[in-house]
């Protein structure tokens, strides 16, 4: 079906008009729906008129979330050309295989990326837009570098009055982890964040409308951003912190009287310790969406008695974008009887459909462990130039997701291992063989197995047992600092064990699985 975007969102702009729409808290910006409206329509005009960019080419973004959120929903939505969100703090050699992937005609950067991106940029033929001020260097000028905000004093801000099909046309490249050392570029098209918005108006207690506001803190390139769509067609209000900071992030749902966040249980945990926490008026906050892991049913009745009954566990992922399960406040009431639904992930979603699939790909009965499927308006596009990928993960419109476990009796979910050598840490999706990719590396090391742990708070912890080569030593230490600078630090282990002998196949394949099974054999669960 082709759509106008522009025109779209043009109706809740005269509907909602002098309304808060958006709000950079860290940058101290504030904009209506009508202001919101012009700007989006600003960066489409000028991405078209001053950089003849069409449909088929591409730009990238690698911004904090106040300036992401400029570039995200509706921006996306308006245009004919292909979007990539990269994470701002994944390490440079991230970037530039991202880059290298996306080849995009231009790209906006915060302007402290200039020194370190702009020339790999350049090199790619890359027009570099930075967000603030070009800093005076007295350097030699640097050629196709920009300024944000002077481009768009020189654009209309009349609707593009672009048509796309919301349903083949691309708009959109997340980038996923990767189980050879690199990710995968999911693509979306418009329906599928359609999709993701239609569905959280299904949840029971979502509360969204015109006093909704919704507080961003973790990346919106990621998790975060699958909730900014919502509160904006209900004429709500987004807010984007940049920096983790939990002392900020309470000050700013007591200020700006925030209605709907989302955490990590990570990160919810270290609130019920804050003392600015405790101190904060947070009664404001009406729904706390969680997800990435379930929460501990021990902390979760501290952080009721300490929010009220506020928290909505969700369960989705990069292929399908919708949110497939979620577990609504109704579910968090428990007793001794149902306490066990706490460590779901959910029932699932009204327009979603989820099999549990055995190794032939066949459902298998209630109760019974297999794969889940899943299949909605939301599941992308498949993985942008892989087809041999797309193939492998995606069968009759469904999308494997790797997670193993089963649906019982009364509907709820429960996730038990995973088919993939992924780890989930604090909500960070971590691939086992690109961490071992870089410590491999390593003078010292001959071998390394690289899983997740048990963590009371993380869910996961990154943990890697290394084999020596003969006659060396190793300082862990140096060793986890290495992998940081490589790949990040919620990527680098947080332990290292130096082992005599690590479990090999015949082939001679490191065999994670019995790795993560002496961590996990004292526990319910094979995942975090």
């Amino acid at each position: 079906m082709k759509i106008n975007f522009s025109s779209q969102f043009q109706a809740l702009a005269d509907r909602y008009g002098e309304s808060e729409a958006l709000v950079n808290v860290e940058r101290d910006r504030r904009f209506s729906f009508i202001q919101l409206h012009r700007i989006s329509n600003q960066i489409i005009n000028m991405m078209r008129d001053r950089f003849k960019l069409k449909a088929g080419d591409r730009f990238i973004n690698i911004l904090e979330n106040d300036n992401m959120a400029l570039l995200h929903l509706p921006t996306i939505l308006k245009g004919d050309v292909t979007g990539a969100f990269t994470n701002f703090r994944d390490s440079i050699d991230e970037h530039r295989w991202q880059i290298d992937y996306a080849k995009p005609k231009l790209a906006f950067i915060e302007t402290c990326l200039i020194d370190s991106h702009y020339d790999m940029l350049n090199e790619q033929g890359t027009v570099v837009v930075c967000m603030d001020p070009i800093p005076e260097t007295g350097a030699k000028p640097r050629d196709n570098l920009y300024y944000f905000w002077d481009l768009l004093s020189d654009a209309s801000s009349d609707n593009p009055n672009i048509e796309i099909d919301d349903r083949e046309h691309p708009i959109l490249i997340r980038f996923t982890g990767g189980t050879t050392g690199k990710g995968k570029p999911a693509l979306y098209c418009a329906d599928n964040w359609l999709c993701l918005r239609d569905a959280t108006y299904t949840f029971e207690d979502h509360c969204w409308g015109p006093q909704s506001r919704m507080l961003h803190i973790a990346p919106i390139s990621h998790g975060s951003g699958l909730l900014i769509c919502s509160p904006f067609s209900l004429g709500g209000c987004n807010l984007t912190l940049n920096e983790p900071d939990l002392i900020e992030y309470c000050r700013t749902i007591e200020r700006e009287r925030v209605t709907h966040a989302m955490l990590v249980p990570t990160i919810l945990y270290r609130l019920l310790e804050m003392p600015e926490a405790k101190a904060a008026d947070l009664s404001s906050l009406q729904n706390m969406f969680y997800g990435a892991a379930p929460m501990s049913p021990s902390k979760l009745k501290l952080l009721q008695q300490k929010f009220g009954n506020i928290f909505i566990q969700i369960y989705g992922s990069t292929e399908h974008i919708c949110l497939a399960l979620s577990l609504s406040k109704a579910d968090h009431c428990v007793d001794e009887h149902t306490e066990k639904r706490l460590a779901s992930a959910g029932r699932i979603t009204a327009g979603v459909e989820v099999l549990v699939m055995d190794e032939q790909g066949q459902p298998v009965e209630t109760g019974e462990i297999g794969e889940f499927w899943l299949r909605s308006r939301g599941t992308c596009l498949g993985y942008l130039d892989n087809p041999e990928k797309t193939a492998e993960e995606f069968s009759n419109g469904y999308w494997k997701s790797g997670d193993i476990g089963y649906i019982d009796a009364d509907g709820f979910a429960f996730i038990v291992d995973r088919k993939k050598d992924m780890i989930i840490s604090g909500g960070f999706n971590i691939y086992a063989t690109e961490v071992e990719a870089v410590i491999n590396r390593h003078e010292a090391i001959f071998m390394s197995a690289v899983v997740g742990v048990p963590h009371e708070d993380w869910g996961e912890a990154v943990h890697a047992e290394v084999m020596l080569r003969e006659q060396m030593s190793l300082d862990e230490q140096e060793l986890i600092v290495m992998v940081k600078e490589a790949l990040g630090s919620y990527k680098a282990p947080k332990t290292v064990t130096v082992v005599e002998q690590l479990p090999v196949s015949p082939v001679g394949k490191v065999l994670r699985k019995d790795v993560r099974a002496k961590y996990w054999k004292n526990t319910d669960r094979g995942v975090g």
